[in-house]
């Protein structure tokens, strides 16, 4: 099933590049699209407990969903995974 989940603090091609990298490595998750204008993530997976293991890893790379709390280690978390996306070939 595909899920499409909108996210805060996605800004640029960095973040986008990091979130599609590091959800690609989830296993069961695959065919990941980072919309920027939309701030969205959307994905292929198979079960509830995927979905909510990319939350969980989109929060952990402080792109935490609209409705999750945006607190300042989420946006400074952001800001390094940004930098590290914008490095990466």
């Amino acid at each position: 099933m595909r899920t499409v989940v909108e996210v805060q603090n996605l800004k640029c091609g960095g973040c986008a590049k990091t979130i599609s990298n590091k959800l690609s490595e989830l296993n069961g998750i695959n065919d990941v699209i980072v919309e920027r204008e939309r701030s969205s993530v959307s994905f292929e997976h198979q079960s509830a407990e995927d979905a909510s293991l990319v939350k969980e890893t989109l929060k952990n790379l402080g792109y935490p969903t609209i409705d999750e709390e945006n607190g300042f280690v989420d946006k400074a978390k952001s800001f390094v995974s940004c930098a590290t996306g914008k490095m990466t070939k």
